[in-house]
């Protein structure tokens, strides 16, 4: 079996999207959606072997999500059908004055992710297993994958990668800024927001946070517009994003973590690694998708990938 670049871990739902308000009988659209899905195909479009390791119902949803990821390169092999339990599914309301985002993923496949998944993972051989803080809020099962996925003394030497991505309609500041911080110190790459380390930690600087994980070998703060800095051993660099005209944001953030990931597995210097973040986030951001489409061509010299 070919070793893979990269597994990611976590759920993917279906997404319902309208840009009228839900309550006037808005017709929707039907995409996908999951930050851990999404930066494996981000990889897989910049040139990588990534796979992704789910659950998702025996329903058209789950047939749906599998096969767009698939379609974008990205081996699905390690993605277990349930025959009782359902896609988990999320409503955009992007009308004035929506309602937002509504998640409908309590009891979804992916929920019922245990320890029993890792296997999945390091049968692959990964260089770099990538999970998130999502999968943490949702149930005590998935939390304890992602603490077996992290835990040093596991697996095959593989490095991993943790974006805290706390989503506060999951889980409360209070109760999940513990937990995640627990995750982020035994990971080997962490990505965190300025705001939401703040949020959850107290730590209003990049400085700050990097106080509170010295343990961590490669630490990345995003601070939105203004760019982001990596602390990689004793040497810290800042990136400032280049200015975009943003068209949507959902995405930007897994679509920064896959380029700076991709830099990472191509062995490049951190202020090449947070150019290509940038890069790969300033994509996302100019287009209505949640994904990477194309290779981004502001950083000169990185790999060709599937363009």
């Amino acid at each position: 079996m070919t070793r893979i670049d990269a597994v990611c871990v976590g759920e993917t739902m279906a997404v319902l999207t309208s840009p009228e308000a839900l309550a006037e009988g808005a017709r929707l659209t039907v995409g996908t959606g999951g930050a851990e899905s999404n930066v494996a195909m981000a990889l897989a479009r910049l040139g990588h072997r990534s796979a992704w390791v789910s659950r998702v119902g025996a329903d058209p949803f789950g047939r749906m999500v599998t096969d767009s990821v698939a379609r974008c390169g990205v081996d699905v092999r390690g993605v277990e059908v349930d025959p009782v339990l359902p896609t988990g599914l999320y409503v955009k309301d992007t009308a004035p004055g929506g309602a937002g985002v509504l998640y409908y993923r309590r009891g979804s496949a992916a929920s019922t992710m245990s320890v029993v998944d890792a296997e999945k993972v390091w049968s692959r051989g990964p260089r770099l297993v990538h999970l998130s803080g999502i999968t943490s809020a949702l149930s005590p099962r998935a939390a304890a994958l992602v603490r077996e996925l992290l835990d040093r003394r596991s697996g095959n030497g593989a490095l991993r990668s943790f974006d805290v991505n706390h989503r506060p309609a999951l889980w409360e500041a209070r109760e999940a800024g513990p937990v995640l911080l627990d995750l982020a110190r035994r990971a080997d790459v962490v990505f965190v927001g300025r705001d939401e380390a703040e949020r959850l930690w107290g730590t209003p600087a990049a400085e700050d946070v990097r106080a509170i994980l010295p343990e961590v070998p490669t630490l990345v703060v995003k601070d939105a517009e203004h760019g982001a800095t990596s602390f990689d051993g004793a040497d810290t660099v800042f990136v400032p994003a280049p200015p975009v005209d943003v068209v949507e944001e959902v995405g930007a953030g897994d679509a920064f973590a896959a380029g700076f990931l991709s830099g990472l597995l191509d062995d490049l210097a951190p202020d090449r690694r947070l150019s290509l973040g940038h890069a790969a986030a300033g994509e996302v951001l100019r287009s209505r998708g949640d994904v990477l489409d194309r290779v981004p061509d502001e950083v000169p010299g990185i790999r060709a990938g599937n363009a």
